[in-house]
């Protein structure tokens, strides 16, 4: 089969012919049609710091995708041949503390597709049927292809308390534009996004966002929003250290920090000034919560309040990896997909 392999230390990619995956008796087969390119991967073809410490090559890449199951363990029985299915990308041992109290999402032994073990930039996947989701009818492969990001989004949203709230989204990729309409369907009051980038602030608004902002006019714009008390919840969507101390300085007294954007480098905290003397929460978002985040995903699609297809902006044929990589990087794409097939 036709697969995407990061096949060596250094930057790039290289399409090659490889062996089609042969799966275990808990294991599916999936043809995969649609396929999500996002920063890890870009983190990866530049094989930078993060790339080069955690990543084995050769591997295939690739962690978001959906498609059809073309073949069936012995032992599965809730899947079979022809389901349309996308599949959580973190795979866990199932055994230990965390994933049996239900905090599989953390799991110190996970593996990740695309990252450590073979991924989804190919025709054909392997994967645990127990990771495997069922797309609803109404959902497109395109869609379903790009629901390990949506989640990411879905998880940061809604493990706050969204319903009424005053929300500040700061970083306007992709997860944080979905945030952006995931906020908008469940209710917030008021949505200020903020954003350096002109294109990705535009599509914040069409997601539903009241407010578009730059950096520099977020502190102005939450003042106004919120009568001078700063907003209820920030969702952390970028990483910089500049947007996690305004984050810090623009929620609330008691108000809530979803941080999901991973700074690059270590960055200094007053934690007294900052954190604890404003009486804060902070939660840390590790991709999905498995699977109270997809269940919330697939009601909310059906529903019909959140629609994502706005945020797809960039499709490509596999064969144009280097121009997805190249759209991502230069700041002008949403969403970006793989036509497989």
């Amino acid at each position: 089969m036709k697969a995407l392999v990061k096949e060596s230390a250094g930057p790039g990619f290289v399409m090659r012919d490889v062996p089609e995956p042969r799966i275990r008796d808990d294991e599916v087969l999936i043809r995969v049609r649609r396929a999500g390119v996002c920063g890890t991967d870009v983190h990866i073809y530049d094989w930078d710091a993060w790339a080069s410490g955690r990543c084995k090559p050769p591997f295939v890449v690739g962690h978001e995708f959906a498609g059809d199951v073309v073949q069936v363990g012995s032992l599965v029985t809730d899947v079979q041949e022809g389901d349309r299915v996308t599949a959580e990308g973190h795979i866990v041992d199932g055994r230990c503390l965390l994933c049996r109290t239900g905090n599989s999402h953390v799991c110190p032994y996970t593996k990740i597709i695309g990252v450590d073990r073979d991924g989804c930039f190919a025709e054909y996947i392997a994967m645990p049927a127990t990771n495997v989701w069922h797309l609803d009818d109404s959902i497109s492969y395109e869609i379903g292809g790009i629901h390990d990001p949506m989640g990411n989004a879905f998880h940061t949203a809604l493990t706050a308390e969204i319903p009424g709230a005053t929300v500040l989204i700061t970083g306007c990729g992709p997860i944080g534009i979905f945030a952006v309409g995931i906020c908008r369907a469940a209710g917030a009051s008021r949505i200020i996004a903020s954003d350096v980038n002109p294109k990705r602030l535009a599509l914040a608004k069409q997601m539903g966002a009241h407010d578009i902002v730059t950096p520099a006019e977020a502190d102005a714009a939450v003042k106004r929003a919120t009568d001078g008390l700063g907003v209820d919840v920030v969702l952390e969507m970028s990483g910089v250290p500049a947007a996690i101390h305004q984050a810090l300085a623009l929620v609330r007294v008691g108000g809530r920090v979803q941080m999901l954007g991973i700074p690059s480098k270590p960055i200094e905290l007053d934690l007294p000034k900052e954190v604890i003397f404003k009486g804060i929460t902070i939660y840390g978002v590790v991709g999905r919560r498995m699977y109270d985040t997809w269940h919330q995903m697939t009601r909310f699609l059906k529903a019909g309040e959140f629609n994502p297809e706005p945020v797809i902006t960039h499709r490509f044929p596999m064969a144009d990896f280097d121009a997805a990589i190249a759209a991502i990087k230069s700041g002008d794409a949403g969403k970006v997909i793989f036509e497989i097939a």
